[in-house]
């Protein structure tokens, strides 16, 4: 005679989405109907606890629970690097996903996934926990939605030979396959279909999706089928003998030095012991700590080398893109008060510290004027024009290099060019900065942030049509076929003389243009030196 627990189980095995209750074999979870249609499952384990002797650990599969867990709060989000003591919030124990899916979706309805990747430099948490109600009321109730944490900084990304021969590298990164494998597992109970999974990200979320589409030097797994990257972000990647340092330095703060086996020692530390060590260092050779130092490692499998020249060599997986950016990507990163040639080379150089005097003198030709005829408020007159150097190296370019690069191949891809300015955000000099597009995408009553005010006053127009675009990839792979009525056909970046085609987005102005050739020039001169920054 079978067991209570398992022929309810059995029983509630073929219950539809509809009903908040599903069964993912290893778990049961009872999720939330909302009244706009939408139901959701907040703080589902795909993984189990990252803590103990699994820190710096790949991914391993969740524990069998028994009873029905609540999935009706998001679980905690990752530890940032810099922050200490934890943040309330935040764990160790990390490894959650939401699912957003309409209510009356059923186990047979093959609905569109959409899989967003967070952002924050592989070092902290951002653009996470969104709602995916809007997005998902804009795509005709015809989409599923999944949010979910990676680990970050050295939880998820600590370097070095110990870690390397003794652990596992790169975990963030295979916490998100972990997290695509699950959606190939279980997505139908949620009415989605595994087989139509578009991966979305801005910054290192978007660094993410370009890792995704070259992981293992190309290899097509099957666990994705499109991807959209805004502002995809090209760092310093370091092999796993040049991040070294960092499981030194590291070992050596925490008091680990004298041991033996200093991982072991660095995994059975208090949480609020390592936190407390887990700082950003200069690169060897830079001369300050840069923005974010734990990130990827070229670890020769997963990352077999570094993106740039991964996809020179055609090392990727052949899918739908959309790659773009913002008008002013660098501005809130570059200090507000950089004042100097002196004080702008330093930041270009801790973070990149591979660049050489020759190409600096490059990059300074091109960009560092200083900025006199623009003042804003306690701003020096090099914070412009550096923020327009770094924007370009780091995220400009390489948006610019990947569509081409799948043009070449012949794949559909697409590139943006997002302009709209809030005006609070344009009279600080801070112009149209990087990833304030996931406003208009998700709409700016369902991000976690503030939004500017503008996109629900004079900027609300672009919210629809960017929503239009988006769901209209999501659901068909190509972001004309269910635009926004009266929206222009977002043309694709095209090949010869009709090459470097994006659209330009503004409120009320949006349109197509082609990329200026003093910004072909530039990318090219910047893509061209990108793997030797290990970019």
């Amino acid at each position: 005679m079978l067991c209570p627990w398992l022929v309810f189980l059995t029983l509630i095995s073929s219950v539809t989405a509809v009903d908040t209750l599903v069964n993912l074999d290893y778990s049961v979870y009872d999720g939330r109907a909302l009244a706009n249609g939408i139901t959701q499952w907040l703080g589902m384990r795909f993984a189990a606890p990252p803590v103990e002797s699994l820190r710096f650990a790949a991914p391993q599969d969740p524990e069998v629970t028994v009873g029905v867990q609540n999935a009706t709060q998001h679980g905690p989000l990752c530890i940032p690097t810099s922050k200490y003591p934890v943040p309330s919030g935040t764990s160790e124990d990390c490894l959650f996903l939401d699912v957003y899916a309409p209510s009356n979706a059923s186990n047979t309805s093959d609905l569109p996934v959409f899989f967003w990747i967070h952002g924050g430099g592989f070092s902290s948490d951002s653009n996470t926990n969104y709602n995916g109600s809007g997005l998902i009321e804009a795509a005709d109730m015809s989409i599923v939605i999944v949010t979910f944490n990676y680990r970050l900084g050295p939880y998820g990304f600590l370097g070095g030979s110990q870690v390397a021969e003794g652990a596992s590298v790169n975990n963030g990164i295979k916490d998100m396959l972990k997290a695509l494998e699950w959606v190939q597992h279980h997505i139908r109970k949620f009415g989605g279909n595994p087989n139509h999974v578009v991966l979305g990200g801005d910054s290192a979320g978007a660094g993410a999706v370009t890792l995704l589409l070259s992981a293992y030097g190309g290899r097509n797994d099957g666990l994705f089928h499109a991807a959209a990257a805004e502002s995809q972000s090209f760092a310093t990647m370091l092999t796993v003998n040049q991040s070294q340092f960092e499981y030194d330095n590291l070992v050596i703060r925490t008091g680990c030095a004298g041991e033996e086996d200093t991982l072991a020692c660095l995994r059975g530390l208090n949480v609020s012991t390592l936190q407390q060590q887990n700082i950003n260092t200069a690169f060897p050779n830079a001369q300050a700590a840069p923005l974010y130092m734990y990130g990827p490692v070229v670890d020769g499998d997963l990352i077999p080398d570094v993106t740039y020249r991964l996809f020179e060599q055609g090392r990727f997986v052949h899918v739908p893109v959309i790659f773009g950016d913002d008008t002013n990507e660098g501005t809130i990163f570059v200090p507000t008060n950089t004042s100097s040639v002196g004080q702008a080379n330093t930041f270009i150089q801790t973070q990149f510290p591979s660049i050489t005097l020759d190409q600096l003198r490059q990059i300074n030709a091109w960009y560092l004027q200083p900025n006199e005829t623009e003042a804003f408020p306690d701003a020096g007159i090099y914070w412009r024009p550096t923020s327009n150097a770094y924007g370009d190296i780091r995220y400009l370019c390489p948006g610019i290099f990947l569509s081409a690069t799948y043009a070449a191949a012949g794949l559909p891809s697409w590139n943006y060019h997002y302009a709209v300015v809030d005006p609070t955000q344009g009279e600080e000099g801070y112009g149209t900065p990087h990833t304030v597009e996931v406003n208009a995408i998700w709409g700016p009553q369902y991000v976690s942030a503030a939004p500017p005010d503008s996109y629900f006053t004079s900027n609300a127009a672009i919210v629809p049509v960017m929503q239009g675009y988006w769901t209209s990839f999501i659901r068909s792979l190509d972001p004309n076929p269910l635009r926004a009525e009266g929206t222009p056909e977002w043309l694709d970046w095209g090949s010869h003389d009709d090459a470097y085609r994006r659209i330009y987005f503004q409120t009320n102005a949006t349109a197509m243009e082609s990329v200026p050739p003093t910004q072909r020039e530039r990318c090219a001169y910047l893509s061209g030196i990108g793997v030797q920054l290990r970019q």
